[in-house]
């Protein structure tokens, strides 16, 4: 039989709740010092520079809860951080939490955010150190703060391209986008009837690349093991095309990417297919891959080549010839930022 107990937030109070969210926090990184529990955590990050990016997830703008269980969203939080620190080419070690809450959840619901929140602690070994958290009158506000390590001025931005160098992404691109398209197709169905439940069969790796994206932390530590430095990079959370015109503003240059050669998964082409839209167009403007998109010299190209999950998709030009995309039937088009925008 289901548990149906409700705890009251307010039965709590604001430190109540917090100390009964963390009692079970787990520390795994020697440089943790001072956790929760105090004014403010204290780290050692033994002479290493410290890597800082901060995300903030609201209700209604970037999730749904219709349909984004509350296990992976706490998980997702924690996730599309990290890639912003695996983007720098650095290791990810702590994150701080803070939340807005609205009366209409329970405390066994946060629980169940925080499981997520600790399964990706758990998966990327860092410690949660902090946080708040706040009343809010407008659903669910997430931010959470990732705090990284790199050895001395070995971190990579987005501003380091230079020409002729190539043009690398990782895994595949445009499944998120199809998976939240199909989310939201179902969720319309079982508004307009709800009798009619979700067909989300034989669905599970677009839904899953949606709802529970993995940060690319294997392909940075495989750059770093192979001696590989890239000379730009970035985390594709916002579409290709976006993520590669920051590249190329950044670095003042130009490049060409190769239609043909852009990673698409083939449930990803299906789903396109079924939608009637352009699996090169998902890839180029969905967004929420977070997969890494960098920059290598031409003499990193034979290793980088024999890398399964690595695709060469394009090279870098002078500034004068623009952002473009050589389409598969040899169409050159300039690329425009269309990817997500959290202000539309």
């Amino acid at each position: 039989m289901q548990d149906t107990t409700r705890t009251e937030i307010v039965s709590l109070g604001e430190f109540g709740l917090i100390e009964h969210l963390t009692k079970n926090n787990e520390t795994r990184q020697a440089g943790t010092i001072l956790s929760i529990g105090d004014d403010a955590a204290v780290i050692d990050q033994f002479g290493r520079q410290s890597v800082i990016s901060n995300d903030l997830l609201i209700e209604g703008i970037h999730f749904d809860l219709m349909y984004t269980p509350l296990k992976h969203l706490g998980y997702k939080a924690v996730a599309v951080n990290l890639s912003d620190i695996y983007a720098m080419m650095a290791t990810p070690t702590h994150i701080t939490l803070a939340l807005g809450i609205s009366n209409k959840f329970s405390v066994e619901a946060l629980e169940e955010f925080y499981e997520g929140v600790y399964a990706a602690c758990e998966q990327f070994g860092v410690d949660l150190i902090g946080g708040d958290t706040s009343s809010s009158k407008i659903g669910f506000i997430i931010s959470v703060t990732a705090i990284g390590e790199v050895a001395p001025d070995k971190y990579v931005t987005r501003k380091g391209a230079q020409v002729n160098n190539l043009i690398c992404v990782s895994g595949d691109l445009g499944a998120a986008y199809l998976g939240l398209q199909l989310l939201e197709r179902e969720k319309k169905i079982f508004l307009e009837n709800p009798a009619i439940q979700p067909d989300l069969h034989n669905q599970k790796y677009l839904v899953g690349r949606m709802l529970k994206p993995t940060p690319r932390a294997d392909i940075a530590e495989w750059l770093q093991e192979a001696g590989i430095t890239p000379t730009a990079m970035i985390d594709i959370s916002d579409g290709l095309s976006s993520e590669l015109l920051h590249i190329c503003t950044g670095s003042d240059v130009g490049c060409i990417v190769y239609e043909e050669k852009i990673p698409v998964h083939e449930e990803a082409r299906k789903m396109a297919m079924e939608f009637g839209v352009g699996a090169a167009a998902c890839a180029l403007s969905g967004g929420e891959d977070y997969e890494l998109l960098f920059t290598i010299r031409q003499e990193d190209y034979e290793q980088v080549a024999k890398h399964k999950d690595i695709s060469v998709i394009g090279y870098i030009t002078e500034k004068s010839d623009g952002v473009n995309l050589l389409t598969t039937g040899g169409n050159k088009h300039k690329l425009t930022a269309q990817g997500w925008n959290a202000f539309v």
